[in-house]
């Protein structure tokens, strides 16, 4: 699956970040070895592409050196002149070369994105995704009676959400290249499917029954547009589409029997031991240096892996930077003799805190996963250390600690 995100400078507010900490969140770690995201930066001013390329590399380094996500630009030479189109539609001027650009952008990203996929998916960079879209719309598309469909719908607005086969792409970029000038990128798709199997001496009601074999609708909507400045100035545009349903804001697991210790202050009722127990979320204001949340097990025992998820789709950004994931070894003298003797390397990465933990792990883009090295031997507790003052209040909706079998 290859998704495409084509972003470009607004004059107010940014939702990028946002989008692909959305996308990003909502993925497995298995799911993340079958996709990747292209940001396509729809602008020819190098130093707004190079300051935005920097700051995404900055926050998605593990992302763009596992392969999940790709930035591209255009060279300026890509684009026309567009100072001079025909207004159609009673459209202004300025948008109908906005909306000309767009159409461009879109191409782009489908000739760059076709031979990098089975699937594409065209997404804008203003929505929030929810939990299990990749695996829903495979499944959905695996499901098809027919392979004749030449769109999947997954969101009612726009052109949010339309996943369309690899092949098909050839198509579809040659008609938008051929009628970019002339309306707006969801009447050109309409276009398509009325040249593909509409008959001119049949009725429209016909003609609706034809196209519905092609575009397939997906319902609950599985991606909401969230911006409400759009990237044509001075538009406002608070969107909402009506099938999109909120899923659960946490996802539970059943955890080892454990005693929990927080040193950071709980916002509301949303408490560390119902996020355990998968019952809630857990949210607090902003840490400090030295806060810590730690599981210290009533029986030391053998962990298998890990999984701490910060933040979630309605509060992307609520995560925990700068944090580490600590183990304290029940018998630090066999751990000590199991490292030296077999893995003198690794025992090196484990960093030795000043109370007698070993650093395992991190978070990374709000996400600490990991497995545990059998070597380590029985654990009475781990413990996220905050190494840095956060810029932003903490939430935690999925804790995972499995124990070896």
């Amino acid at each position: 699956m290859v998704m495409g995100v084509p972003t470009v400078k607004r004059k107010s507010q940014n939702y990028l970040l946002g989008t692909l900490n959305s996308l990003i969140y909502e993925l497995s770690p298995e799911e993340r070895k079958k996709c990747v995201i292209v940001v396509f930066i729809a602008e020819v001013e190098e130093g707004y592409v190079n300051k935005l390329v920097e700051h995404l590399q900055n926050t998605y380094s593990y992302e763009i050196q596992s392969g999940l996500l790709e930035i591209i630009s255009p060279s300026a030479n890509f684009y026309p002149d567009l100072s001079n189109l025909k207004e159609t539609f009673g459209d202004t001027q300025q948008r109908v070369r906005w909306r000309t650009k767009q159409n461009l952008d879109y191409s782009f990203l489908m000739m760059y994105a076709q031979a990098k996929g089975v699937f594409y998916l065209q997404l804008e960079d203003d929505i929030i995704a929810t939990p299990n879209y990749l695996q829903t719309m495979i499944n959905f598309a695996e499901q098809q009676p027919s392979g004749d469909w030449l769109t999947l719908e997954f969101s009612q607005l726009g052109f949010i959400g339309k996943l369309f086969k690899s092949p098909d792409l050839t198509f579809v970029i040659e008609f938008i290249i051929m009628f970019y000038k002339d309306k707006p990128i969801d009447w050109l798709l309409d276009h398509i499917l009325w040249v593909k199997v509409c008959n001119p001496e049949k009725d429209a009601k016909h003609c609706d029954r034809q196209k519905a074999n092609l575009r397939i609708r997906y319902k609950p909507s599985l991606f909401q547009h969230v911006g409400t400045h759009s990237s044509l100035i001075g538009k406002l545009q608070p969107l909402k589409d009506k099938d999109f349903k909120k899923e659960l804001l946490h996802k539970g697991h059943s955890n080892p029997t454990a005693e929990l210790v927080c040193s950071l202050k709980i916002y509301q009722q949303h408490s560390l031991e119902k996020a355990y127990q998968g019952n809630d979320f857990f949210w607090a204001f902003t840490p400090m240096v030295g806060d810590f949340i730690k599981f210290r097990f009533y029986q030391p025992l053998k962990i298998e892996r890990y999984l701490f998820r910060s933040g979630n789709m309605e509060h992307p950004g609520d995560k925990f930077f700068n944090t580490t994931v600590e183990v304290l070894p029940a018998d630090k003298s066999e751990f000590d003799k199991n490292f030296l003797h077999k893995n003198i390397t690794k025992y090196l990465k484990y960093q030795e805190t000043e109370d007698g933990y070993y650093r395992i792990g991190e978070f990374r883009n709000g996400i600490a996963e990991g497995e545990v090295d059998a070597s380590i031997g029985k654990i009475e507790a781990i413990r996220l250390f905050v190494l840095s003052k956060s810029p932003v209040w903490v939430l935690l909706s999925e804790i995972f600690i499995k124990p070896a079998a």
